[in-house]
């Protein structure tokens, strides 16, 4: 309840700051998200923090999978094995954009 209460107050808070600021700041903030959003440096990290996870998240799918592949009920392996298979036949499916 006490955390419910916390939430709450801070909701309060923040649309009444939001409203006295206006909408002049919401415009100010949303062009400046924006060109920070369009940076090529900026889009180029986010892109290679993506891959990067991708990887990790691929390794750990292995690992894991080995590891607790026999002792898992019969239709969780089979969804298991159908995910490796689809892996092996299309290695990167997650759509990269390549800017």
């Amino acid at each position: 309840m006490r955390y419910r209460l916390t939430f709450i107050a801070g909701l309060a808070v923040g649309y009444v700051l939001g409203t006295r600021a206006g909408r002049e700041r919401y415009e100010q903030l949303r062009k400046s998200a924006q060109r920070i959003a369009q940076n090529p440096a900026v889009r180029n990290t986010a892109e290679s923090a993506a891959l990067g996870g991708r990887q990790a998240a691929s390794k750990a799918f292995a690992v894991v999978s080995d590891k607790v592949g026999d002792r898992l009920p019969g239709p969780v392996a089979e969804r298991v094995r159908s995910l490796r298979e689809q892996r092996a036949a299309d290695e990167d499916d997650w759509g990269t954009s390549n800017t």
